[in-house]
């Protein structure tokens, strides 16, 4: 079975209130993209990948005019892909919801929350204390993780929690001072929610389910100045300590143990005043011990560091055009 994520830059701007692909030369939310590159652009990734399942990050948007289901499966019908079937999970008002495209020929889904008492549902809030002041601080997920009980045709199960965790940027700062403050501030919130998500995790290692993290968790060792005030990362958190309930991601593992020098990444980002790309990793597919006992198989489709997405330039320029970020593959025998 191939499992992926893939972060679909703007996704919701493709489609229009009645949930139907704009396929015309209007620019897309993609810097020098037309929404109709753009659409054609995914299209193409998606049936490159040929993944059973697919966990959509920044996929359309869902409120009461319109529907994520509806789009997504709109496209995949638009597009012959076999990967027909979509759900989501609790929805977001930030245009970028987090769901699952999948082929029912393969497996079932269904979204399946749970909840403990020192780690709530993640639509709800998380009392903790962010800033050693001994008093509770209340966290919320801007973006609820999608949380996913999948039953393989072979009849195989297993737990997926699908992320979108965020750092804002310092919006409102009028100074140093303020972009500081506020970006400690937002780290905090950023830490909190992968402590969150950390306890769901060991919750269901400790149960013995086998299970899968996967998304954009938008950090990773070294990734700011902030990190060492707090010693650690987001993706250090959530993978946990060596031992029977870590999760294991060979990309990130691979980070961890060598800060400089050559690194993996999943996302391109142009940044405009210094007139240059910026390249980081923020995907991830991890998995539980038992899972990496069965030896899987990790790619990212990377355009310039894959030889084989390199070497078709078709794809190549899908892959440019279609996201900000390339997806992330795994391969594992259920």
């Amino acid at each position: 079975m191939r499992f992926a994520t893939y972060n679909v830059e703007w996704f919701s701007s493709l489609f229009d209130e009645n949930d139907a692909l704009i396929i015309d030369d209007t620019w897309s939310s993609r810097r020098d993209v037309t929404k109709a590159q753009q659409v054609e652009a995914v299209a193409k990734v998606m049936a490159a990948i040929d993944a059973d399942a697919i966990l959509v990050v920044e996929a359309p948007d869902h409120h009461s005019k319109r529907s994520t289901v509806a789009a997504l499966e709109g496209f995949a019908k638009a597009f012959d892909l076999r990967t027909t079937d979509a759900l989501i999970g609790f929805s977001n008002d930030t245009q970028q919801e987090i769901a699952l495209l999948y082929d029912p020929k393969v497996l079932s889904a269904k979204h399946d929350p749970i909840s403990a008492p020192d780690a709530p549902r993640f639509d709800q809030a998380l009392q903790i204390d962010l800033d050693v002041d001994a008093r509770g601080d209340s966290v919320v997920f801007s973006k609820p993780p999608l949380e996913l009980a999948l039953t393989m045709h072979s009849g195989a199960t297993l737990r997926m929690i699908g992320a979108h965790l965020k750092s804002k940027a310092p919006h409102g700062a009028r100074n140093d001072a303020e972009v500081m403050k506020i970006s400690i501030a937002n780290r905090r919130k950023q830490l909190a929610q992968a402590i969150w998500m950390r306890r769901r995790i060991e919750q269901h290692l400790k149960n013995g389910e086998s299970l899968i993290v996967a998304g954009d968790l938008n950090d990773g060792p070294g990734l700011d100045e902030y990190e060492g005030l707090f010693g650690r990362s987001s993706i250090e958190i959530v993978l946990g300590e060596e031992g029977d309930h870590c999760l294991y991601d060979p990309h990130a593992r691979a980070v961890l143990k060598r800060r400089f020098g050559a690194r993996p990444t999943t996302s391109r980002f142009f940044i405009k005043k210094e007139n240059r790309f910026l390249q980081a990793l923020l995907d991830y597919i991890m998995v539980s011990a038992d899972l990496r006992a069965k030896g899987p198989e990790w790619r990212i489709w990377h355009p310039f560091d894959d030889n084989a997405c390199f070497c078709q330039p078709e794809l190549r320029e899908a892959l440019l055009a279609a996201s900000d970020h390339f997806p992330v593959t795994m391969d594992i025998d259920l």
